[in-house]
C-alpha cells in the first residue's frame, strides 16, 4: 500500500529518507558539472588521440554499466561501445562483495581498442588487475576513480589516462537491516559516472556531442530536480503522480529509440534498487509480442469479468499491470503520427484495460533527453520506496 499522505508532507518525506537518496538526485546536475571540471583539470582538453578507437570497452559494476548502456546509445556507427561486466567473485577478498569481484578481457582486444574502467570508490583489486591486463594487450586505457584510490595510481602506472570520480556531498545516516558487504549504491552515481564517460568518448571520436552537451545535461536535471522536489504537490509532481500509479502494479517499461531503451533500463534498475519493485523491459516493436501473454493473462485489467457478483471486502487487491512508455522523438512536434509500434502499443493497453502512462522526449541532444526521461523516473522509484 502506498501512503498517500506521506507522499504530500514534505518533513515526513524527510524523516522517511534516511538515505538521503532525494537529496542526492537533487544534486545530480551539480555532480555533472564538477565530474567535467574534474576531467578538464585532469588534462581531457589536452587529450590527443591518433584515431577514432575500434571498440571502447567500459569495466565496472552498478551505476558504471548502466552508463556504459547510454554510452552505447550514443556511439557513433564506426565504434561499438560494449560494457564489460564482472565473470567472477573471488571469495578470498576481503571486504565488501565488490572487493571481490573479476573481470576478464575478451580475447581479441588489442592495440586498436579502448578500455575505460569506472569505479566509485577505486578499491576494487578486480579492477587494478584489468588495468594491468590491458596494458599488456597494448590496449588504450582511461580511468574514472576518485583521486588517490588504488585504481587511479594503477592507471597512472599503465600510463592511462586518468579522470577524477565525482563524488557525492550526500552523506547517508546507518540504515539498519542493510546488507553489511552489499550496500545500496548512490543513486546519482550513474550521472557522475556518465559525465566523463562522455567527454571522453567525444574526445576521441566515439560519440559526437552537440556543443555544449553537458553543461545542458546539468541544466535539464536541475529543471527535473525542480519539477520533482518533495514540496511539489503530487497532482504537479510527475515522479510522485508515477509512483502512486505504480504501486500494486507488475510494471513493463517499454522504449521507442535508443536512448529510451537506456532510460527504461535504468528506470528498472531503479524500480528495483529504490522502489523495492520488478519491472519488465523491451523496446518497442519486439516487447509487443514478448510480453502479449501477460496482458491476455491473469494480471490484465479486464481478465476475470465472470465474477461480478463475488464478494471481495476480505481479499487483497489483485496484481495489475501498468505500463509505462518512454518515448525519443527527437525533432517530431508532440502531435506527430506515434507510427505502428507506438499506435499497437496502445490499442493493446486499451483493449485489455492496462493503464499506459507515457513520457515523450522531442529534444535533440541525447544526453538532454535521457536526463528528461530517466530523471522524473529516478524520483518517482525513490517516493515510491519511501511511502510503501
Amino acid at each position: 500500500m502506498l501512503d498517500d499522505i506521506l507522499l504530500d508532507d514534505p518533513a515526513a518525506l524527510q524523516r522517511a529518507d534516511r538515505e538521503h537518496a532525494l537529496l542526492a538526485l537533487a544534486g545530480a546536475g551539480a555532480r555533472v558539472r564538477t565530474a567535467v571540471r574534474l576531467a578538464e583539470e585532469a588534462g581531457l582538453s589536452a587529450l590527443r588521440p591518433e584515431g577514432r578507437p575500434r571498440t571502447v570497452l567500459v569495466a565496472g559494476h552498478g551505476s558504471a554499466l548502466a552508463a556504459a548502456d547510454v554510452l552505447a546509445a550514443l556511439a557513433v556507427t564506426a565504434c561499438q561501445v560494449l560494457p564489460l561486466v564482472p565473470s567472477d567473485v573471488r571469495r578470498d577478498e576481503p571486504g565488501s562483495f565488490s572487493s571481490g569481484l573479476r573481470w576478464q578481457l575478451p580475447g581479441w582486444i588489442g592495440p586498436l581498442d579502448l578500455l575505460v574502467i569506472s569505479s566509485s570508490t577505486g578499491r576494487e583489486q578486480g579492477l587494478v588487475r584489468l588495468a594491468q591486463q590491458a596494458y599488456a594487450r597494448g590496449c588504450a586505457i582511461g580511468v574514472v576513480a576518485p583521486a588517490g584510490s588504488a585504481l587511479a595510481e594503477a592507471a597512472l602506472q599503465v600510463r592511462g589516462l586518468a579522470l577524477p570520480f565525482a563524488e557525492s556531498a550526500v552523506e547517508p545516516d546507518d540504515v539498519p537491516g542493510g546488507e553489511p558487504d552489499l550496500p545500496a549504491e548512490d543513486p546519482a552515481a550513474l550521472w557522475a559516472h556518465l559525465a566523463p564517460l562522455a567527454a571522453l568518448a567525444d574526445r576521441v571520436g566515439a560519440a559526437q556531442l552537440p556543443a555544449g552537451s553537458l553543461q545542458a545535461l546539468a541544466d535539464r536535471l536541475d529543471e527535473v530536480a525542480v519539477r520533482c522536489r518533495p514540496d511539489a504537490a503530487a497532482y504537479l509532481n510527475p515522479a510522485k503522480g508515477l509512483a502512486a500509479q505504480l504501486s500494486g502494479t507488475v510494471p513493463l517499461v517499454w522504449a521507442e529509440g535508443p536512448v529510451a531503451a537506456a532510460a527504461a533500463g535504468r528506470f528498472a534498475t531503479m524500480l528495483a534498487d529504490r522502489g523495492g519493485l520488478p519491472a519488465l523491459t523491451g523496446r518497442l516493436p519486439q516487447a509487443l509480442t514478448a510480453h502479449r501473454g501477460m496482458f491476455v493473462g491473469h494480471l490484465g485489467g479486464g481478465a476475470d469479468p465472470d465474477d461480478f457478483f463475488r464478494d471481495r471486502v476480505d481479499e487483497p487487491e489483485p496484481l495489475q499491470l501498468q505500463a509505462v512508455l518512454l518515448r525519443h522523438t527527437p525533432g517530431l512536434p508532440a502531435d506527430a503520427d506515434p507510427g505502428f509500434a507506438v499506435g499497437r502499443a496502445r490499442r493493446l493497453a486499451a483493449a485489455h484495460e492496462v493503464r499506459l502512462t507515457e513520457f515523450t522526449s522531442t529534444l535533440d541532444d541525447p544526453l538532454e533527453a535521457l536526463a528528461e526521461l530517466a530523471g522524473p523516473a529516478d524520483f518517482a522509484a525513490v517516493y515510491l520506496g519511501l511511502a510503501r
